[in-house]
């Protein structure tokens, strides 16, 4: 993923009030994000744990979307798997996101929700970046996991702008 920059991220809101981008923190470590190991950018809000954003880069310019969710982190049995990349995870590992459509559908309350990893850290666990404490099943290199990623999260983007 190419680097952006704040004002990009900030202006790139599609199912956010102008208030709540304002008021978004940008992850920890902004400056020395891994650009080059990202497919997109994610990122829980250190001052609102239960909000999280997803940004990327399309063909038409950048999609920024505000995502919510409940998950506690309470312990629980099991494993759970992301939608987006297909990683394995303990289950407080991977949380429940809803994110408000984009336009009339979100003002009228709907909603698109995903199992995602809770620390939105997808491409860095399928390139091997960041350690995972489950067995995986996939095979693929993290070649065509990346590809697959970014499918998923175009399909993911798509929903939420309908």
């Amino acid at each position: 993923m190419q680097p952006l920059s704040v004002e990009e991220i900030r202006r790139s809101f599609v199912n956010s009030s102008k208030s709540l981008v304002k008021a978004m923190t940008l992850p920890r470590g902004f400056t020395e994000l891994p650009w080059e190991s990202l497919d997109y950018l994610g990122w829980r809000d250190p001052k609102a744990p239960n909000r999280a954003y997803l940004v990327v880069r399309r063909e038409g310019g950048v999609i920024g979307i505000a995502l919510n969710t409940q998950a506690t982190g309470k312990p629980r049995r099991g494993t759970g798997l992301c939608d987006l990349c297909h990683t394995a995870h303990h289950v407080t590992d991977v949380a429940l996101f809803a994110a408000r459509r984009a336009g009339t559908a979100g003002r009228e309350g709907n909603t698109v929700g995903l199992y995602i990893c809770a620390d939105l850290a997808c491409s860095l666990y399928l390139r091997g970046l960041r350690e995972l404490e489950v067995p995986q099943g996939e095979t693929a290199v993290p070649e065509v996991r990346a590809e697959r990623l970014t499918t998923r999260v175009e399909g993911f983007v798509n929903r939420v702008l309908a």
